[in-house]
């Protein structure tokens, strides 16, 4: 996908739900991804049933109260979302989550916006989630320290918190795992991003 075709059919929607996506300013020595994480690592989040009144509203206001209180944001209201690669249209990032056939995610610097709608026009836009009140994404402070995931399930929406998620041996028994198994879900490039990762936390770096 090229930079004006990624811009409009993917940077746009996530302006319209308040996100200002800045290119190519990712800290270096980022955790390429998150998974893998028990129960002794969540830190915090909350959950709310599909059947909830004023269902975006209330979870755009826990989302952006966890956020703030969990440290997500710098002082520029800034950090990292995971967004999908080479999604060419709206109908092929929803099957991608429907089938599990997608692209390896990067990590995308964004600012939030005064005016922003996450959990509805975010959601709804099928790269923060699957439509308007079932969000599914990955966020992460700047420095790495604060992880924050939304997930729909069969009766609600779950959002966790994971502090310091490349210090959890949970995490990091995962990415090892990805990068010892051949499977036909997980990119090649993806593997070898993870393992370069590993290999540099193994020699003191990425340090934080």
């Amino acid at each position: 996908m090229g930079i004006q075709e990624r811009d409009r059919k993917v940077y746009r929607p996530l302006r319209r739900a308040g996100l200002e996506v800045i290119p190519n300013s990712v800290p270096a020595g980022t955790i390429p991804f998150v998974h893998g994480y028990g129960a002794e690592d969540v830190t915090g989040g909350f959950s709310h049933r599909y059947d909830t009144l004023r269902l975006v509203e209330r979870l755009n206001a826990d989302w952006y109260d966890l956020a703030v209180s969990s440290g997500l944001f710098d002082r520029r209201r800034e950090f990292l979302v995971q967004l999908p690669q080479g999604t060419r249209s709206h109908q092929a990032a929803l099957q991608h989550l429907h089938y599990g056939n997608a692209a390896p995610a990067l990590w995308t610097r964004v600012r939030l916006l005064d005016r922003w709608d996450i959990m509805g026009r975010g959601a709804a836009s099928a790269f923060l989630g699957v439509h308007s009140g079932h969000p599914g994404f990955g966020m992460m402070a700047l420095d790495g320290s604060v992880y924050v995931c939304a997930s729909t399930g069969e009766t609600g929406i779950d959002v966790l918190v994971v502090h310091h998620p490349d210090r959890s041996e949970n995490v990091l028994r995962h990415l090892e795992r990805i990068t010892l198994h051949d499977s036909p879900y997980v990119n090649r490039e993806f593997k070898e991003r993870i393992a370069v990762w590993l290999a540099d936390r193994a020699r003191g770096f990425p340090g934080r």
